[in-house]
């Protein structure tokens, strides 16, 4: 897949070993595609290190915090809490938990599943499809012109494996949860992977949880690869709540084939700093992506999204909306990107990014693009910031509601035309009592 405009360059190879010291001890990896990967991970990240601000792909990032931390790695074998769900209470439903990176079974299930599905841990899918693995790792998420993606190669232990077989509609959300515990005095630092498969004409719904268990510091670096074959949809929803110690880095890499649909949704509210980038490549004709997303973030928190959606067949529709809410001296970077190849005429693109800004010190840094090679093409791009409409909250208060009642009705107002582009109910209603929660903790 092409990721037109990033590079290595700028990146800090003196910051490589504190990263790759804690995974000298890992296991051998049992297939030679994991092997190979994990040594041209470890390579890659040793030339390299963590992208700086010099990196124009991380200009409005900055990692130096992390860069600072020593990190070690979890057993993952912490007491876990009450599991969140979009399920309603007493129902069941397939489920794979991680602590810290490490999968749990007996946290886990596959009750509910179809016959043609296959969801695993990673560690169990290189014994029992191992063909699986060797035709789709590292095929979509390069190594080597992304620095986290070959830190997270490097490591390459754990994750999920879901494969849908041509034609197999999964009706029950898919939740994949993701606590992290770490340890007290040490950041903890765990590097996911996910397989992402549906064949030709087959459905799900996929929703990730990304929480925090105690006030530990902890380092989340999650890659995803997700194929979606002709005629498929995938819906995936995530929500990353972890705690404000903590670093949470993501990448997604999805290739849609034609009349496929990649529809994904990012709602970021916890971290002390994150970064969420998409690619969705569209290699078929009549393929579709739909990404968006809210993020809301205070005190001295940080969000990046970073969205390439690229065009390389003809008729392809795009639609990427995202939403902010940056209080205090919180800040928040959106970089989007819609590429259109020569060969992708009648392309349909749009891309809207709106922040709103609760006090003098909030910031929000914006750089959206689009680069167009074909001349029969629909395509837009619209950012804005802006405030409070002091209008409005005049005509809440005068009518006797306080002025944080107020100003809640009003930011979450903003937020609900966002949360609408969840197609699935049971996840939009849980995802608005996430974003319920942040405003009440707001008063």
């Amino acid at each position: 897949m092409t990721t037109t405009g990033y590079s290595t360059r700028g990146a800090d190879p003196t910051t490589a070993p504190a990263f790759l010291a804690p995974l000298d001890g890992q296991s051998a990896a049992v297939l030679p595609a994991v092997a190979e990967l994990r040594a041209q991970g470890r390579a890659r990240f040793a030339a390299v290190g963590l992208p700086t601000v010099k990196n124009e792909a991380w200009r409005y990032t900055n990692l130096r915090d992390l860069a600072k931390l020593a990190v070690t790695t979890a057993s993952g074998d912490a007491p876990v809490d009450r599991l969140p769900t979009v399920r309603a209470e007493g129902q069941s439903g397939p489920r794979l938990v991680f602590v810290d990176g490490r999968f749990r079974a007996d946290l886990s299930t596959a009750d509910g599943l179809p016959e043609g599905v296959l969801l695993t841990d990673f560690a169990s899918a290189c014994q029992s499809h191992s063909g699986l693995i060797a035709d789709h790792l590292g095929r979509l998420a390069s190594a080597e012109d992304r620095p986290l993606v070959a830190l997270n190669s490097a490591d390459l232990t754990d994750g999920v494996v879901l494969r849908v077989a041509s034609g197999v509609s999964v009706d029950a959300p898919i939740e994949l949860v993701f606590v992290s515990v770490g340890r007290d005095g040490a950041t903890t630092a765990s590097h996911p992977r996910a397989l992402i498969v549906l064949e030709a004409g087959a459905r799900a719904v996929l929703v990730e949880h990304h929480v925090s268990q105690g006030g530990n510091a902890t380092l989340s670096n999650h890659v995803a690869e997700i194929t979606v074959g002709e005629g498929a949809t995938l819906h995936h929803c995530k929500a990353q709540r972890e705690n404000a110690a903590s670093f949470h880095l993501s990448h997604i890499a999805a290739s849609v084939a034609a009349g496929g649909c990649y529809d994904n949704f990012i709602l970021t509210i916890g971290a002390r700093l994150s970064r969420n980038e998409v690619v969705s490549a569209l290699n078929g004709g009549d393929a579709r992506t739909h990404v968006s997303g809210g993020y809301m973030v205070r005190g001295n928190q940080h969000a990046d999204i970073s969205t390439i959606i690229d065009h390389a067949q003809p008729n392809g529709t795009s639609r990427e909306v995202y939403k902010g809410v940056i209080d205090d001296s919180a800040r928040a970077a959106f970089q989007g990107k819609i590429i259109v190849r020569p060969q992708a005429q009648k392309t349909d693109g749009h891309q809207l990014n709106r922040a709103l800004l609760l006090s003098d010190s909030a910031e929000i840094d914006a750089k959206p693009e689009l680069e167009i090679h074909a001349d029969d093409v629909k395509c837009s791009h619209g950012c804005t910031a802006g405030e409070l409409d002091d209008a409005a909250l005049f005509y809440l208060r005068a009518r006797g509601i306080d002025k944080e009642t107020a100003r809640g009705l009003l930011i979450g107002a903003f937020l609900s035309d966002v949360l609408d582009e969840i197609a699935e109910a049971p996840i939009r209603e849980t995802f608005q009592g996430f974003v319920a929660g942040w405003l009440e903790e707001q008063r």
